[in-house]
């Protein structure tokens, strides 16, 4: 059995990352993990619903037992058991928290099954801080594709804060060995895009409006930009949600988002969400500041070098690092704004 191997919460980011990252790596690996001083220097220390379901969650999926595992808890245990995924899950996060977030959590554990699984997911699909169920959607997912994972990420519902009961589906499908990335050197844009939803604000026409703020700033930068503008009926409140794409020679995407929030015009929305966009776009990178992170892990599970040079680097693409090489589960490395990834070939 491997030892305990004991996690500081508040290093690097300090955010429910590491619980979610740590938990997921714990399982792949079979290592016990003990994790201290979680998120300790946040207004609201300790597990929130999110981070707790992310540990019941993987617990679920591969057996074993979990100490300390309660709300505002600093101190949690985890011993993975050795089971695998399979068949069909449901976890509700219970409120408006990330089921976006709680799903990069159960990923990585997804990756390593034998057999196909389902899983949906209860709790906020649009909120700042946190990717957008559209983003997972169209930019996870493709990427996950290249590397060999067949994933379906699906938004069945949205959800917002405070109320949440957005619905997101993961469906994987069995695969191979998965193959490493490189993703140093995209081609131009082809083309942008984008999808803005609004939940119960028709009356107000925020999808159309955030459509035009965005489209407003792309046209500026010589991109006539192609938005869905969909209005929502089944959300259990109104709220909006706005994810912009562009896509580049070769198969790559970059996206980013921008959620509703009360007092923040439609329009604001669309032009900062357009903005982040062209950022990205302007560094020449194949993956945007969001996607960096998300990666990580799985390139770790991959057999072989990844090579990524992303967006940004920011405290989550640093912690996926820290906590790459903290499990011994493959080399991971920045050098001048480049990843590099030497995986270990656990999935497949």
């Amino acid at each position: 059995m491997n030892a305990l191997l004991e996690i500081d919460g508040a290093a690097c980011s300090g955010s429910g990352m590491i619980v979610r990252q740590a938990v997921a790596y714990a399982a792949v690996t079979g290592t016990p993990v003990r994790l201290r001083r979680v998120r300790a220097h946040r207004p609201s220390p300790g597990l929130r619903h999110q981070h707790l379901r992310a540990v019941e969650a993987v617990r679920t999926l591969v057996g074993g037992t979990v100490e300390g595992a309660a709300l505002g808890s600093q101190d949690v245990v985890f011993h993975p058991g050795g089971g695998s995924p399979r068949g069909h899950y449901a976890f509700d996060v219970g409120t408006a928290g990330s089921a976006t977030a709680l799903s990069l959590a159960l990923l990585p554990v997804l990756a390593t099954a034998a057999e196909p699984v389902g899983v949906d997911l209860t709790g906020g699909l649009f909120q700042d801080r946190a990717p957008s169920a559209f983003h997972l959607q169209h930019v996870l997912a493709p990427l996950l594709g290249r590397m060999g994972l067949a994933v379906e990420i699906t938004p069945v519902r949205p959800g917002y804060l405070p109320m949440g009961g957005g619905v997101l589906r993961l469906a994987v499908r069995g695969h191979g060995p998965l193959l490493p990335l490189d993703a140093e050197s995209p081609g131009p844009v082809r083309s942008v895009w984008g999808i803005a939803l609004a939940s119960h604000l028709r009356e107000r026409q925020v999808a159309r409006r955030m459509g035009d703020g965005a489209r407003e700033v792309l046209a500026r930068a010589g991109h006539d930009a192609l938005i869905d503008e969909r209005d929502d009926t089944t959300a259990l409140q109104p709220g909006a949600g706005l994810a912009l794409f562009a896509d580049l020679t070769d198969g790559w995407r970059l996206g980013a988002d921008g959620a509703g929030a009360p007092g923040r015009r439609a329009e604001t929305i669309g032009a900062a969400t357009a903005r982040r966009l062209l950022e990205d776009l302007r560094t020449g990178a194949a993956l945007d500041r969001f996607a960096a992170d998300q990666i990580v892990a799985f390139t770790a599970l991959a057999r072989g070098r990844s090579r990524i040079r992303p967006a940004a680097v920011g405290d989550h693409v640093r912690t996926a690092v820290w906590l790459t090489n903290l499990f011994g589960l493959a080399r991971a490395e920045l050098t001048g704004g480049l990843l590099v990834v030497d995986g270990g070939g656990r999935a497949g």
